[in-house]
């Protein structure tokens, strides 16, 4: 793909709305520097789209969108697009492409990816679908017990539907980022009680409690071909009670506040043989979620034991795990990989129905169709 304008759009209605916005100043950066022409486009919590000018810094977000904002106007259909008040009309923004940076909720869950179909925009991150799934924790964990790849125990939180497995438990929001929102509890009745929680009250899931497991991350990306990165190993608080790896050191803590300054260990100090079985795992996590783009996959490891779980999967996580990649190429061409992968490699859904009017010249009189519905 050659160097030309790409929007960068951040923000969204999510918990993760403020880790967005610096994801996304972030890779604005970036790709300016690699001489792309940015559009810096800022999706607020209530809603509104706002082209905002560039080189913004995080401080400028605090009260909503920054000095300088200028809302959009969303058109789909004919006239598709981003458009921009100019003077006594709109004009309509030239881009090439998109790259996502939205994290948790719609945005991370598909729904991005679905609005961007909408306005014939390619975007980097996957599917409507495959989005949909990495964001859903009983789905996705389904869907790798169901692929033979190993997994902790998830079942849903429910009255109907008790686990198979003794606590205590890990209660997790079924829908949403992979730190906010998670507790730790002892039985099934106290795990309950918190399913009136704002992060729990429309879905929640339980694992078993293994606070012994080691957090081990790795992304990977599927342009210009499957490639992984080396294993982090995050660094829990040794005085937490939990010893769980909260949003707070993932996000906040470290010099530079989180993203590329939390604690870490990498590349982690594992086996060889750990790290060679790290891959083969992702690569079939890749495979059977046709996840696209720059994604990082959560592991658990035993280390008495040597077993290694899939635990979650990130579609568009925290700062497109750059930093990750740091050892192997550099964040412009990651991002540059994952735009060329948007434009050349794209994936269009909704697609078009097949039936050519099949079943709507054999339907007959929608009347009789009614007929004893009435009653």
């Amino acid at each position: 793909m050659s160097l030309g304008t790409v929007a960068v759009i951040f923000g969204g209605p999510s918990p993760e709305h403020e880790i967005s916005i610096l994801t996304g100043l972030q890779a604005e950066r970036v790709l300016a520097d690699g001489g792309y022409q940015v559009v810096p486009i800022y999706f607020s919590p209530s809603g509104v789209w706002h082209q905002v000018p560039q080189n913004t810094e995080a401080k400028d977000y605090l009260e909503g969108p920054p000095p300088g904002a200028q809302a959009l106007e969303v058109k789909i259909g004919e006239s598709a697009g981003f458009w921009v008040k100019k003077g006594l009309g709109h004009k309509k923004l030239g881009l090439e492409a998109a790259l996502l940076c939205f994290h948790g909720g719609a945005g991370e869950g598909g729904g991005a990816a679905f609005v961007m179909e909408l306005l014939d925009i390619p975007h980097t991150g996957s599917t409507l679908y495959a989005g949909a799934v990495g964001m859903d924790k009983l789905a996705f964990g389904a869907m790798m017990a169901g692929a033979g790849i190993p997994t902790l125990p998830r079942t849903h939180l429910s009255d109907m539907h008790p686990p198979a497995f003794p606590g205590p438990y890990i209660v997790k929001p079924r829908f949403g980022g992979s730190s906010i929102g998670i507790e730790v509890v002892e039985n099934l009745d106290t795990a309950k009680a918190l399913m009136s929680s704002v992060h729990l009250k429309n879905g929640a899931v339980v694992e078993p409690y293994r606070p012994e497991l080691v957090d081990l991350n790795i992304a990977f990306r599927t342009y210009p071909q499957l490639q992984f990165t080396p294993l982090e190993r995050p660094l829990r608080d040794t005085a937490s009670a939990t010893g769980l790896y909260s949003y707070q050191e993932k996000y906040l803590q470290g010099s530079g506040g989180g993203l590329t300054h939390a604690p870490r260990e990498f590349p982690a100090n594992v086996p060889q043989e750990l790290s060679k079985r790290a891959e083969e795992l992702v690569r079939q996590v890749a495979d059977v979620t046709r996840l696209t783009g720059v994604v990082r996959v959560d592991l658990l490891w035993d280390e008495a034991t040597g077993d290694l779980f899939v635990n979650e999967v990130n579609t568009i996580p925290g700062a497109l795990s750059l930093y990750l990649w740091t050892q192997t190429t550099t964040a412009f061409h990651v991002l540059h990989d994952a735009l060329t992968e948007a434009v050349k490699h794209r994936v269009v859904w909704p697609q078009a129905g097949f039936s050519q009017g099949v079943a709507l010249r054999s339907a007959g009189g929608i009347a009789q169709k009614l007929t004893g519905m009435s009653g």
